[in-house]
């Protein structure tokens, strides 16, 4: 194909006008130009496309041939713009959005049915997939927004911050009872009742530690019991559990055994029958707390907090639908 496109447009001027200087005043272009870029475009294609006259030109055989796949290659491009123009004047087009299953339920569904009631004519597609896989459609045009846990991102991207989470472990408090029978230590006598920070020989009396409003005696360190209860993490490779696992290793923590699950309302779900102590975004089990089917393990330092935002491409911050997008208040 002919690199310069601009060939096809002068020599299609010139067919429809039948004359090189009537295809010049309408191109507002100089004859010589018009002629060079015909004579140029009959050298590329190795034929002659116009037999010339006195009276102006005509099509030869091969010149009509490429007007007629031209007219139709033309009328699609003005079509095609006609339908853009229209479009985005009527706020229609399409918006391909990535998210994992959770932010899908937790954040997305709830503030995307504001936007689509106040944006009927956008077609909204969503792919549910885990974060890193999210930025990898992104980095292949094959969403056009991410609704991601903020992570490193490739340098073409830009990530919009929307609210922060706050990650933290639970259990059911049956589960921590049973936990602080099995583990008791010998002394069952001991006044102490060291929820010790991970590493540290500090302690605290039992009328300071309180779980699910109640005072306890549990007699594990909340490093001992992330160690020796069945702890519930989200599945290898996903952004959380990355972010989790640094936890664990900043505080020399080794849990002796891991049960790893695809998806984090199966992990407060699992955590609410006893099965175990799951790691959860605090965020997303408020009504599991506020009933007390779960408690927070009182961690001394809590986990780092972190932001789920919107990542796209820098090339696509200015599409009219993408910044009409995040322009919604997506905070609330």
């Amino acid at each position: 194909m002919i690199e310069n496109l601009n060939y096809y447009r002068i020599f299609f001027a010139v067919a429809e006008a039948g004359s090189v200087s009537k295809a010049a005043e309408r191109l507002f272009i100089s004859q010589p130009a018009v002629s060079k870029s015909v004579s140029l475009l009959e050298k590329e294609l190795k034929c002659r496309l116009f037999d010339r006259s006195r009276k102006g030109v005509n099509l030869t055989n091969e010149g009509r041939t490429l007007y007629e796949h031209l007219k139709t290659a033309f009328k699609s491009i003005s079509e095609a713009e006609e339908r853009l123009t229209r479009d985005l004047s009527l706020g229609v087009g399409e918006l391909k959005i990535g998210v994992s299953n959770t932010l899908c339920r937790h954040i997305l569904i709830d503030n995307l049915k504001t936007y689509i009631n106040n944006k009927p004519h956008i077609k909204v597609s969503i792919h549910c997939h885990a974060t890193i896989d999210t930025v990898k459609l992104l980095s292949e045009n094959e969403v056009d927004i991410g609704l991601i846990c903020e992570t490193d991102l490739p340098q073409d991207m830009d990530f919009l911050p929307i609210r922060k989470i706050h990650d933290t472990f639970v259990a059911s408090s049956t589960y921590l009872d049973n936990l602080m029978l099995r583990e008791k230590k010998s002394d069952e006598n001991t006044l102490i009742n060291p929820w010790l920070l991970a590493g540290n020989i500090t302690a605290m009396t039992r009328s300071e530690t309180k779980i699910n409003e109640k005072q306890t005696n549990y007699s594990l360190s909340p490093k001992e019991i992330l160690e020796k209860g069945n702890l519930m993490l989200l599945e290898k490779g996903n952004v959380t559990r990355n972010h989790i696992e640094n936890y664990l290793y900043q505080h020399s923590i080794i849990p002796e055994k891991i049960l790893d699950i695809n998806d984090m309302d199966l992990l407060i779900d699992f955590a609410k029958i006893g099965l175990g102590i799951s790691s959860i975004v605090r965020e997303f089990a408020t009504e599991a707390l506020q009933e007390k089917s779960i408690v927070e393990i009182p961690l001394i330092e809590n986990v780092t907090e972190r932001n789920i935002g919107f990542a796209f491409k820098k090339s696509k911050k200015d599409s009219p639908i993408i910044r009409d997008f995040l322009s919604y208040d997506w905070e609330s």
